[in-house]
């Protein structure tokens, strides 16, 4: 039940706007109902998968983005550590396990209320930052699930920023 009882009609789907800033990218994109759209994105160290759900119940543009890299049940206290570290890190959205799956995704929400309608400059920031984090943190995910490596110094070689190129 809402505070207030004020009832805004939404012009726009969110995902349309979503839609049409895969379309400009070029990027791969499915469909698959009105309310939802699957992207596929080619990154740096790997490809991301991500999905936008317009929630209408708690009018919310939602963003799940995950990457190729499941975490074997013997890794998952270590990469839970990992996404702690890595959360503390963040200002906006954050890391999960899906522990369905052991998926590691970066998730982070759009809210419209009010009949409030989502920008294409919106849309295109909730995804860097999704692309951004994924990109940041990914080899950490590495250096835990596939290394070995404590969730410290993954978290450590994350951190570690390079000058200039060579």
């Amino acid at each position: 039940m809402s505070l207030i009882d004020i009832s805004e009609e939404r012009r726009n789907n969110p995902v349309d706007v979503v839609e049409h800033l895969a379309a400009i990218k070029e990027w791969a994109f499915d469909r698959a109902a009105d309310d939802e759209i699957a992207i596929s994105v080619k990154g740096r160290w790997t490809d991301y998968h991500l999905s936008f759900t317009w929630m209408d119940e708690i009018e919310s543009l939602h963003l799940a983005c995950a990457f190729d890299l499941r975490v074997p049940e013997r890794r998952r206290i270590e990469v839970l550590q990992l996404i702690s570290h890595v959360n503390e890190q963040l200002w906006v959205g954050h890391f999960d396990v899906w522990s369905r799956d052991g998926v590691i995704m970066f998730r982070h929400a759009l809210i419209l209320a009010g009949g409030v309608e989502a920008s294409g400059r919106q849309c295109e920031v909730l995804l860097e930052a999704a692309l951004e984090a994924c990109e940041r943190y990914y080899q950490a995910f590495q250096f835990v699930v596939w290394a070995g490596k404590s969730a410290r110094e993954a978290m450590d070689a994350a951190m570690f920023e390079t000058a200039g190129e060579a």
